[in-house]
């Protein structure tokens, strides 16, 4: 203990983040996800984070942790028109991006990118908090 008694102890409260913030950092932590992803199909390369789970070995029924790759959907998909759309998504419903508007629509891969980062900054500012509330409740609506 006389090591710790050099340093200056107090007592705090751990300051936890608002349920604005932690959704507002889930959605920025996806969309990070959506940038390497589209980075590396410009690249020609593939994009496979990996995710540590837990399973039962079959044969000796211990429980192991092992390491795997997650599947990461991209938001885009090709339009009618040849060019792409993107969709921002909270879990598996789309956000809204304005009145009646829920796509972006592109015309390359570089615009992508460029795209995903704007959308990057103006989640970073707290202009889609609202649609990101709202699809929160609708979500935990389903699971009543």
């Amino acid at each position: 203990m006389a090591i710790l008694t050099s340093l200056k102890l107090i007592s705090a409260k751990q300051k936890s983040n608002s349920p604005t913030i932690q959704r507002r950092n889930k959605l920025l932590k996806q969309l990070h996800q959506q940038i390497e992803l589209a980075k590396a199909i410009a690249e020609g390369r593939t994009y496979a984070p990996t995710k540590i789970k837990s399973v039962v070995n079959k044969e000796s029924g211990e429980r192991e942790t092992v390491e795997s790759v997650k599947r990461v959907k991209q938001w885009w998909v090709n339009g009618e028109n040849g060019k792409l759309n993107l969709f921002v998504r909270y879990g598996a419903k789309i956000l809204p991006l304005g009145k009646n508007v829920n796509a972006i629509e592109l015309n390359s891969t570089a615009e992508l990118i460029d795209a995903l980062q704007t959308i990057h900054s103006a989640i970073d500012a707290g202009e889609m908090d609202t649609a990101i509330e709202a699809a929160s409740v609708a979500t935990r609506k389903q699971f009543k």
